[in-house]
């Protein structure tokens, strides 16, 4: 049953695209009621007269038999001076509060120190040369480097901040080709998910004419003989719905070297399967094309094949049944190797012959264990697995057999990433953090097992004085859940320290232990910082991805709620000191837990969260989501979405915990319509002077490519605001004096 739009009944027989079409020309627009506010000197609170009076256009839409009212729709309009008044009128009130917070400045001061120290992302090796790239410190855009050996002084390749003075243009993507001659790239506008490609030679540094547009959701793979790529794109939409419009018919295509992308070949389309995508890979051996075809957000996929060695051949659809995850990890001639979850939750490797494709010929390489394997590299004539062990890294060695040869010795508690390469390449790379490690990256050479560090970095802070510890509490339902925490050393759990507890819980995405500038300074600051592994992430299989998905989404609330109440009980905190966080699917977390338990929470982040759950399918790539969120037009999982969908369950006169939503005015992923409409409810129908606030970033997107400027600004005024919303006491020497290294 689709929903039901019945506006007229509230307009008293006008339509609604007139009343909205008078509204959106600003005939109805409020920019303000009383007089103008100006936050005086370290106020905390916010009179109900200051916010911007936003517009209520009444529309009711029937979802299978319930009226729903939306009155913000009309914000979804990102484009309508209308809605850009409303942003301009909101940022002016949210950044009046912020700038008169004493504390920001020197948290501001330390994060842009902190921040400032060389950071360098994972060789590779083609054609003879390593390429890398390297941000010396502050840095909008992190460059490519080239150079001829590991220690040779390097070469830019690409600079990114070359390109807008601002640094919102960022690569966004690129690929080698084998003989190192040519990189393929892709670059973003403004965090946006389109790219657009162009081809550079290595050699003179200079791009060559290919030009490829509207290309979204991937990458580029060449064929051995470098004279072109695969890659996938959509067709070209129509101005009005570049935003947000949404992207369906996802088409595979071979672009030759020199050509025209008018005349790129098309390899592969589903004319049939409008939520079909494609991702294309070429094996090391470049005999197979594998394409990995995917839909939505379902972990579940489909691999096809087409053998380059013969022209014209057609695809080959070896798995098309749809029914567990296959991730091609690589190949002995006609034999695939495939990481898979099917009758394995946590994964095991399996070997199947193309010339016996049938499952009674399928082999067990790797069986499933009780640790679930994150990703599989066949790098040096091995099998490299990184597996999750209660949601820290673990790596074995196998061999291409399936044998056990070792376990890497990792330097602790920690993740790790890494180890792409060809078959025949004798070593690989790999990078390990944790919440006290800032990156280190790691040269490792496969036959003897060796690791040596390549590069650490330096960062001004001293990692001894903090710790990290692994917790297990109950949910509301018994599940047992991990968690971490990290605090300095010597931590007096007397219930008043200022605590930060971040999730996600969604999208089978394991959160591991990891480094950040952000929250080392919120750590400086005396704070506790906190990770939950909720149910509805990958952190022990698929069993654990689904349940918390579709109806039962509520375990992962009830997951977040209980560690809060574990935080509180075991005398960390106390709900005045205690703050929420998390960014997309943890924004829905945020804006869902503080909608059922108000009380709980003394500050709130939701970032670019999904707020609005019963319209989400129809912006950009909203509609892949319903793998895990289920879809309005399902009558049982309207009333699951319905039931906790933050924007509809904000109860007028509540007193709401201080919060500051944020999003970006590009964001193409999640549309700030979600934010725009979930801030005007919370402003409306919120009661008492906590701040409820709302921040949007310009020319920026979902948080992809954001120029470092921007992420340091944006994360101390996160910061800033928590200061002065848990009213901790931030000493000087804290904020603004660096501890001496070790």
């Amino acid at each position: 049953m689709q929903p039901e739009r019945n506006p007229s009944r509230s307009f008293g027989g006008l339509g609604w695209a007139a009343c909205a079409s008078a509204v959106l020309a600003g005939a109805l627009w409020l920019t303000g009621c009383g007089s103008p506010w100006t936050p005086g000197p370290n106020q905390r609170g916010i009179p109900k007269r200051a916010y911007p009076a936003t517009a209520r256009i009444p529309d009711l839409t029937v979802y299978h038999g319930v009226e729903v009212e939306d009155p913000y729709r009309w914000l979804e309009d990102d484009h309508a001076p209308a809605t850009l008044d409303w942003v301009a009128a909101q940022n002016r009130l949210t950044f009046a509060y912020l700038e008169q917070i004493p504390e920001r400045p020197r948290i501001q001061a330390r994060m842009t120190r902190l921040w400032n120290y060389e950071k360098y992302g994972l060789p590779t090796r083609r054609g003879g040369r390593y390429f890398f790239s390297k941000n010396d410190g502050l840095q909008n855009q992190s460059v490519l480097y080239t150079a001829e050996t590991l220690e040779a002084e390097p070469s830019v390749l690409l600079d990114p901040n070359r390109l807008s003075p601002d640094g919102t243009v960022a690569l966004s993507g690129s690929a080698l080709s084998d003989d190192g001659r040519f990189l393929a790239y892709g670059l973003a506008s403004s965090g946006s998910d389109w790219q657009e490609w162009r081809v550079r030679e290595v050699a003179t540094g200079l791009d060559l004419a290919d030009h490829l547009r509207w290309v979204k959701f991937s990458g580029a793979a060449w064929t051995p003989d470098g004279a072109g790529f695969f890659y996938s794109r959509y067709d070209e939409p129509p101005p009005e719905a570049q935003r947000t419009g949404v992207n369906y018919f996802q088409k595979l295509y071979y672009h030759r070297l020199g050509t025209p992308q008018g005349d790129d070949v098309l390899v592969y389309e589903r004319p049939d399967q409008k939520e079909w995508g494609f991702r294309g890979r070429v094996t090391d051996d470049g005999r197979y094309l594998i394409i990995h075809v995917w839909q939505g957000t379902h972990r579940k996929n489909r691999l096809f094949y087409r053998d380059l060695a013969v022209p014209e051949t057609k695809v080959i659809e070896l798995l098309n049944d749809f029914d567990a995850s296959y991730d091609f990890a690589g190949n002995d001639g006609p034999v695939f190797w495939l990481h898979t979850d099917l009758a394995a939750p946590r994964g095991r490797v399996l070997a199947i012959d193309t010339r016996q494709p049938d499952r009674a010929h399928w082999r067990e390489l790797i069986p499933q264990t009780q640790d679930t394997i994150q990703s599989v590299h066949v790098v040096g004539e091995r099998m490299i697995v990184a597996y999750l062990k209660d949601a820290r890294s673990q790596v074995k060695q196998f061999t291409l057999d399936g044998r056990l040869e070792r376990e890497l010795e990792l330097p602790g508690l920690g993740s790790v990433s890494g180890f792409a390469g060809k078959r025949t390449d004798p070593e690989t790379f790999y990078h390990f953090t944790s919440f006290t490690v800032p990156g280190r990256i790691f040269r490792y050479e496969v036959a003897p097992g060796k690791s040596s560090v390549w590069r650490e970095p330096k960062v001004e802070f001293d990692p001894e004085a903090f710790e990290t510890h692994q917790v297990f509490f109950q949910s509301r339902d018994g599940t047992r859940v991990p968690m971490f925490i990290t605090h300095r050393k010597g931590l007096v759990r007397d219930g008043n320290q200022p605590t930060l507890l971040y999730g996600y819980g969604g999208f089978n995405i394991s959160l591991t232990p990891s480094f950040s500038v952000a929250n080392l300074v919120w750590l400086e600051q005396g704070g506790v910082y906190a990770v939950a592994n909720l149910r509805g992430g990958g952190e022990y299989g698929e069993a654990w991805h689904q349940a918390g998905t579709k109806l039962e989404k509520q375990n992962v609330f009830d997951d977040f709620i209980a560690a809060a109440e574990w935080l509180i009980a075991q005398r960390y905190t106390r709900p005045q000191r205690l703050a929420i966080a998390g960014g997309s699917n943890g924004g829905l977390l945020v804006g869902a837990c503080m909608t059922q338990r108000p009380e709980l929470f003394g500050a709130c982040l939701p970032a670019v969260g999904v707020m609005d759950m019963l319209r989400f399918h129809q912006f950009t790539i909203g509609w892949a989501w319903t793998s895990d969120y289920g879809s309005a037009e399902n009558p049982d999982e309207f009333r699951a979405l319905y039931a906790y969908s933050p924007y509809h369950n904000l109860e007028r006169g509540t007193r709401y915990p201080p919060t500051l939503v944020t999003t970006a005015d590009h964001d193409d992923r999640v549309v700030p319509a979600h934010s725009f409409k979930f801030a005007a409810r919370l402003q409306e129908y919120h009661r008492g002077p906590n701040p409820v606030l709302i921040r949007i970033e310009t020319k920026a997107g979902h948080g992809a490519g954001k120029p470092t400027a921007k992420l340091i600004e944006e994360a101390s005024d996160k910061w800033a605001f928590l200061v002065h919303a848990l009213r901790l006491e931030v000493e000087p020497s804290r904020a603004s004096e660096a501890p001496p290294h070790p």
